[in-house]
């Protein structure tokens, strides 16, 4: 890639320095990006929990005037006495980190991208080769008809040249045409690339699904532990669970239906019998319990 081609898609932060590579030692890089399918927050939450972990520079900023609809993804205002004293701006970055044993960690955070996603796609490949990446793990959660009262599972994605990858969490078996998010399209771009890439998806309760569950994060960090051989304390994040698990509990306990739902949910997945994709016609769907559960959180329950 020449400096102006460079220029137009990313730039290496003036901090980092070049080559970008010699900083890091075969890093693994986290795609975590805002936008696309994220159950529970189970990936922000991942993500998030792993930023506070330790400090973190910035490697490249992309070009969002590029790839962003500032009118869907609008910067933020901040007004003090009526006089607007800054702009935030999206933006889309590789931030490097350490794990708890010093590993180096590299994330691409910031919204998906809008428009340009080949060309996007086409940057991330070349700062991974610049960055001598090992390992890609995308990170993501979508509601499932699992009950909150089992530990979440994880499905993965892999592209072929990964296919090794893919046992190491489980997957959705049969053939599914979905729509997809740019994750998938660097998934595929990676794999051409020869770089190890894997997506880890949290399997989150379709009932809880719009709201916090720290439980897929937990899950997602410690897939991606144990895939990488990383290093992150969850214990945080799981003691966040046990209490959102408690309020779920709580609700659910003063209704039949619900509690009755939640047990058919319990059964199916204990037996691994049930169907994969949805609830089976006996089963309620998750909409009213889902606000239900809203109302509760906010202290609107009776």
């Amino acid at each position: 890639m020449t400096d102006h081609q460079e220029t137009d898609l990313y730039q290496i932060d003036p901090g980092w320095g070049e080559p970008p590579g010699e900083r890091v030692n075969r890093p693994v890089l986290i795609v975590a990006l805002d936008g696309w399918v994220d159950a529970g927050l189970g990936s922000s939450g991942a993500i998030t929990e792993m930023l506070s972990a330790t400090p973190t520079m910035t490697v490249a900023s992309f070009n969002t005037e590029a790839l962003i609809d500032q009118r869907a993804r609008r910067p933020i205002a901040r007004i003090v006495d009526g006089i607007t004293t800054e702009l935030t701006w999206p933006t889309i970055r590789i931030l490097a980190g350490k794990d708890r044993v010093g590993a180096d960690i590299l994330y691409l955070t910031g919204p998906e991208p809008d428009f340009g996603w080949r060309s996007f796609i086409d940057g991330v490949v070349d700062l991974v080769r610049r960055l001598g990446v090992r390992t890609v793990v995308g990170l993501g959660a979508f509601p499932a008809p699992t009950p909150h009262t089992r530990p979440v599972r994880l499905a993965s994605t892999v592209p072929p040249q990964s296919s090794e990858l893919a046992g190491r969490v489980g997957f959705v078996q049969g053939t599914l045409e979905v729509p997809a998010g740019v994750q998938a399209a660097l998934e595929v771009a990676l794999g051409k690339a020869g770089v190890p890439t894997i997506g880890l998806w949290a399997r989150v309760p379709h009932y809880v699904s719009a709201m916090p569950f720290p439980e897929a994060s937990a899950a997602l960090i410690e897939g991606m532990c144990a895939i990488t051989g990383i290093v992150f304390d969850t214990s945080s994040l799981r003691a966040a669970g046990e209490v959102s698990r408690h309020q779920v509990d709580e609700l659910i306990s003063g209704n039949t239906e619900h509690a009755a739902m939640v047990q058919r949910l319990e059964t199916s997945m204990d037996s691994e019998e049930g169907d994969r994709f949805g609830l089976g016609d006996d089963v309620p769907s998750g909409d009213e319990i889902a606000a239900e559960l809203e109302q509760f959180l906010r202290g609107e329950g009776s």
